[in-house]
């Protein structure tokens, strides 16, 4: 594993101020059916509390707010949430805040489902130790997490397969593997917290 560090605010606002939609994200058909699949992968049940880790400008969010009482989407990236709070607007439930997870995390109760899509390749070893051990704690029994993330040639601090597996080694204990799927240029993985 590499041992850059996790990539900061400035890296995501730079991005996001030279394009509207850098990762094509609101028009690209890979990203539609990526964005259907991780929908599908959760549409089986209702959740009370959900957090969205990186949710740029709220592609996914518009999907996951229909499924969940109450959403707390969160990114390092204030472009990327004044992008989102024009896509999404005002709804019931939903929550967007500038947050630098995890050296910033929420302090509320234990969530019932955490989405991590296209987010822990960004961050260093410390900042994956840092997820590992807030999910422990942040995900509420018979909760879920899932992690989709593009497996192509990155220059980010990890791979897709080192980030998830280092997170994996860490919690294996705690979560059930629902899901491990290799699609054409992600994966896509469901834990169920014990």
């Amino acid at each position: 594993m590499m041992s850059r560090s996790s990539l900061d605010a400035t890296y995501f606002d730079d991005i996001f101020a030279a394009d509207d939609d850098p990762w094509d994200l609101a028009s690209s058909d890979y990203e539609a059916k990526k964005f259907q699949a991780t929908h599908d992968a959760i549409a089986d049940r209702r959740y009370a509390r959900a957090l969205e880790i990186g949710c740029a400008h709220g592609v996914l969010t518009e999907k996951l707010v229909a499924l969940c009482d109450s959403l707390l989407a969160v990114d390092i990236s204030s472009k990327a949430l004044a992008k989102a709070r024009e896509r999404v607007g005002d709804r019931p439930g939903l929550d967007l805040a500038q947050m630098a997870f995890p050296k910033e995390t929420p302090h509320a109760a234990a969530f019932d489902l955490v989405i991590l899509s296209e987010v822990v390749y960004y961050w260093g070893v410390v900042d994956l130790d840092r997820a590992s051990e807030w999910l422990r704690d942040g995900v509420a029994s018979g909760g879920r997490v899932i992690l989709v993330h593009y497996t192509g040639e990155t220059d980010y601090p990890h791979s897709a397969d080192e980030a998830v597996g280092s997170l994996w080694s860490d919690l294996k204990s705690v979560f059930v593997a629902e899901r491990t799927d290799r699609n054409d240029g992600y994966r896509l993985d469901l834990w169920r917290r014990r």
